[in-house]
């Protein structure tokens, strides 16, 4: 149980990273992400069936996405189209474009296919035991690509595109294009998307096109809960609680599928509670934002006036 929810919770907390770095860096809410997560799984899948190099075929999934966001954010630039209605034009023609990649099909098994997790778990097997190995295997990964990310952002186009997402005139006024940013920005969110779903279609072991159904609000979901979890500016700990969140989201889903009912929940009513939990965080964060402006606010206010009696001769 416990080894499958963390597995899970690395495994989406790469998308997680995705959705991150466009709703809470870029302030840019994108849902293309409902069709990329699917087109990283297809063309990971395609290229496995077709015995493409492993490393190869990541490469390609990743920098499908990678085209995907960069298509959303010039249809927002150059169109001038709002980003939501841009990102749901993507993920619309996605849906057709990887039912095109599947051959016309909607769905690719890989249950007897050579996978780069199949390889990394048959490597170690004689060391560490199968569900133990696919943990390691995420562990390794989630943690690479956290680290790399803490790496990006602390040069000068990452600090740039944290720049924009807080002011966007300030960098224009420092002469930077804001639409190159916007065009590196969601497409490197939603290359790790894709990224993650090439995982996921190796640890499923199938591709299909309904994969990313819904998986926007759920990297939603786990970014808002990490920001419960850890309070801090310093972007390794922003990418840490992501992947805390999502393991953290992954584990309430597994409460809810298996335990649920006993209040009468079945898995129809997940999507249900994943609402549920992102209405509640936003109400508590808007309650923790009033309290704090609340206590600012006092504070100057008793600046203002000066110690007691201050001032009298």
């Amino acid at each position: 149980m416990i080894e499958g929810i963390l597995v899970e919770g690395l495994l989406y907390g790469i998308m997680a990273l995705g959705v991150f770095i466009t709703f809470r860096i870029l302030d840019f809410p994108d849902l293309s992400v409902d069709g990329t997560f699917p087109l990283g799984a297809a063309i990971m899948g395609i290229s496995v069936v077709n015995g493409v190099p492993l490393m190869l075929a990541l490469f390609i999934a990743f920098s499908g996405g990678l085209a995907a966001g960069a298509v959303t954010a010039t249809i927002h630039n150059k169109l001038k189209v709002p980003n939501l209605l841009a990102g749901i034009l993507t993920m619309t023609m996605l849906w057709s474009i990887n039912i095109r990649i599947l051959g016309n099909r909607a769905n690719l098994p890989l249950l007897r296919q050579r996978t780069i997790l199949s390889a990394f778990t048959e490597m170690i097997s004689g060391v560490v035991p199968y569900p133990w190995s696919v943990l390691l295997f995420f562990l390794v990964v989630g943690l690479t690509i956290k680290f790399l990310l803490d790496l990006f952002f602390r040069t000068d186009m990452g600090l740039t595109l944290g720049a924009m997402g807080d002011n966007e005139q300030m960098i224009v006024s420092q002469g930077v294009n804001p639409e190159i940013m916007k065009v590196i920005g969601v497409g490197l969110s939603n290359g790790l998307v894709a990224l993650a779903g090439a995982f996921a279609a190796q640890y499923q072991g199938f591709a299909d096109v309904n994969m990313g159904q819904g998986i926007v609000v759920a990297g939603l979901a786990s970014v808002m809960i990490g920001e419960f979890l850890i309070r801090s500016n310093r972007i390794g700990l922003l990418t840490l609680r992501v992947l805390l969140g999502s393991i953290v989201y992954r584990g309430i889903m597994y409460l809810g599928r298996y335990y649920g009912y006993h209040i009468n929940l079945t898995p129809n009513d997940l999507r249900l509670l994943t609402g549920l939990l992102i209405i509640a965080s936003l109400a508590f964060s808007r309650y923790q934002n009033s309290r704090n402006e609340s206590a600012r606010l006092r504070r100057s206010i008793r600046a203002a006036a000066g110690p007691p009696g201050g001032g009298r001769p």
